[in-house]
C-alpha cells in the first residue's frame, strides 16, 4: 500500500504524522505549581541561530521508479512527483526547531495558557518521569496549530518557511535522500520509531544529533518533530508549480507538514516525502521553524 495508494490512501497514511485533531482553542489557567514549571521552563528559553540558504537551483521531488517497491528511492506516493530543478533566491531558516521554551514564552507574551494537552503532557513529564525544566526547554515545542506557528515566526520577524524552502534546507541542492545522505536512519542520525501507549513523545533536544545534519547544517530535519510549512498541501502541486520560488497553492483543506516525527517509520524521514495536516490541529508529533527572505538580491 505504500508504493502504489490512490490519493485516497495516502489521505490515510499522512495520519503517522498528522495524530489526532485537537481544539485549537487556548488552555484553561493552569495550576499555581504547574505555572511556576512553566515560567521557568519560558525563561530557559534559547532561539535558534539561523543559517544562509544560499541562491540557486535544486533538485526538488522524486523520480519515478516502479521496479523496486520497497527501495528508499522509490517514491512515497504520486504527489511528489515530478522531479526537476527549482530556482530559490536566497533565505534563512532556523538551525534548530523552535523549542518548547520559546513557544512557552511567546504564549506568555500573548497572555495565553498552553492548551489543555500540552498542560497535561508537562505536569506528566515532571511528575512521573521527573523531567527537568532546562530539559523541557530544549525539547522541540509540540502541540502547535498552524496559526500558532505562523503567530510565532511573525513576531520573530520570520515566516514559516514555504515547502519548497523546506526541501532545499533539508536536501541539498543534489535531492539527498535523507539530509545527512544515503544512509539508513538510525537513533545516531535522527529520533524516529518510538512508541508509547499513552502517546507521551519521545524526544531529544532541539539542538542535538550533529551526525543527522543537513548539508546546510540544520538539526532534526527529519524525526523529531514534523514540521509546519507556509503552504497548502498539493497533492498535484509539484507537477504544475512555478520554476522560480514556487510560495504553494492559493488555498486547500490542509497545511504542508514535512520531515517526520518521533513516531514515524524510516519512509517518513525521507527529504521528499510530503504529507499535510489541518491548520488548526495540536499534535505531540507536529512542531516548526522560521525562516526570512534574504535582502540580498539574485539574478
Amino acid at each position: 500500500m505504500r508504493r502504489d495508494c490512490a490519493w485516497s490512501a495516502t489521505a490515510l497514511s499522512l495520519l503517522i504524522i498528522m495524530g489526532s485533531a485537537q481544539d485549537a482553542g487556548a488552555g484553561s489557567k493552569p495550576s499555581p505549581e504547574l505555572a511556576r514549571h512553566l515560567t521557568g521552563i519560558a525563561r530557559l528559553a534559547q532561539p535558534s541561530p539561523m543559517v544562509t540558504i544560499p541562491a540557486g537551483p535544486f533538485l526538488l521531488g522524486s523520480k519515478r521508479v516502479d521496479d523496486d517497491p520497497y527501495g528508499n528511492w522509490t517514491q512515497f506516493d504520486d504527489t511528489e512527483l515530478p522531479q526537476h530543478r527549482v530556482w530559490l533566491d536566497t533565505y534563512e531558516m532556523d538551525r534548530d526547531e523552535v523549542s518548547l521554551g520559546e513557544y512557552l514564552a511567546f504564549l506568555r507574551q500573548q497572555k495565553l495558557h498552553p492548551s489543555d494537552e500540552l498542560q497535561k503532557l508537562i505536569w506528566h513529564v515532571i511528575t512521573i518521569h521527573s523531567v527537568s525544566d532546562q530539559t523541557l526547554s530544549r525539547w522541540p515545542a509540540l502541540y502547535v496549530t498552524w496559526a500558532e506557528a505562523k503567530d510565532l515566526c511573525v513576531a520573530k520577524s520570520t515566516r514559516l518557511p514555504t515547502e519548497a524552502e523546506w526541501e532545499k534546507a533539508a536536501r541539498g541542492s543534489e535531492g539527498g535522500l535523507f539530509p545527512w545522505g544515503t544512509t539508513a536512519p538510525d537513533p545516531a542520525l535522527a529520533m524516529f520509531g518510538q512508541h508509547h501507549v499513552h502517546d507521551i513523545p519521545i524526544l531529544a533536544a532541539v539542538d542535538s544529533h550533529e551526525a543527522g545534519k543537513s548539508p546546510y547544517g540544520l538539526h532534526h530535519m527529519a524525526g523529531n518533530v514534523a514540521e509546519w510549512a507556509q503552504d497548502w498541501f498539493g497533492s498535484d502541486y509539484y507537477a504544475y508549480m512555478p520554476e522560480r520560488n514556487p510560495p504553494g497553492p492559493t488555498n486547500g483543506r490542509y497545511k504542508s507538514v514535512r520531515g517526520g516525527s518521533w513516531k514515524s517509520n524510516k519512509i517518513m524521514l525521507r527529504t521528499a516525502t510530503r504529507g499535510g495536516s489541518a491548520p488548526d490541529q495540536r499534535s505531540a508529533t507536529i512542531g516548526f521553524r522560521c525562516a526570512k527572505s534574504s535582502t540580498s538580491t539574485t539574478p
